[in-house]
């Protein structure tokens, strides 16, 4: 059942984020007293199910996608790299963040107001990546030629001004939660992911533009990639 495997993939991603912050803070600290996690993780849960049974009630073939295996034989060897060196970005921002809190303190602790914006901008990522999902069933976690899945050009919703959603979401999401956790620093971290996704970006378009009817006319017209009035 599709709801079904949705919760697992979910649970499986929730537990390698739990992994990646709880580990460093029991090494740092000794202990998983960490209040800000443990709110963080509830309301994770909560809009991670949220996201799945509305995927699956409203736009069950987008979340299909997102559940296929994550290699093909038709992924291009440079997405391979640019993924791999996108998750490990990912891996190294969330090992930070509690060696940074418990540890360094490196520009000090996010005051609880801005933490609180952190809070909103973290689900507001989240649900903003699940707008992208519902709206583009093409939205694979790979990069490869759809042309024998009928890939059609989606530029409808997020993608009306920018051509890549999904990646400003995944920046928002991040940023929040390293506010959240209290980790001003993590904000610097931040532009690894986001040298990352650039680099992704940039493979992705020329699989695009070779392979996508409508694309160049597109690019085109949607000048921006990840937030309007800056690139």
């Amino acid at each position: 059942m599709l709801i079904i495997r949705g919760l697992l993939g979910g649970v499986l991603q929730v537990a390698i984020i739990a992994a990646l912050l709880l580990i460093p803070a029991w090494f740092v600290t000794g202990d998983w007293d960490w209040p800000r996690l443990w709110i963080l993780l509830a309301i994770y849960c909560v809009a991670l199910v949220t996201m799945i049974v509305c995927l699956a009630v409203l736009a069950p073939a987008s979340l299909e996608a997102r559940l296929r295996a994550p290699a093909s034989r038709e992924q291009p060897r440079e997405d391979a790299i640019a993924t791999a060196f996108l998750l490990a970005t990912f891996a190294l921002f969330l090992v930070f963040i509690p060696i940074d809190v418990f540890a360094w303190q490196l520009m000090g602790a996010v005051p609880d107001g801005i933490a609180a914006l952190g809070m909103v901008l973290f689900v507001a990522g989240y649900a903003f990546i699940g707008w992208v999902i519902y709206t583009n069933s093409f939205a694979i976690p790979i990069v490869e030629d759809q042309s024998d899945a009928g890939q059609a050009l989606v530029d409808t919703g997020p993608y009306a001004r920018i051509r890549h959603p999904m990646d400003t979401g995944i920046l928002v999401y991040f940023a929040g939660l390293g506010l959240w956790l209290q980790s001003w620093a993590s904000l610097l971290v931040l532009g690894l992911i986001l040298v990352a996704l650039v680099f992704r970006i940039r493979v992705e378009e020329k699989t695009l533009h070779a392979t996508l009817p409508g694309y160049d006319d597109y690019a085109t017209r949607c000048r921006w990639r990840l937030v309007p009035g800056l690139w």
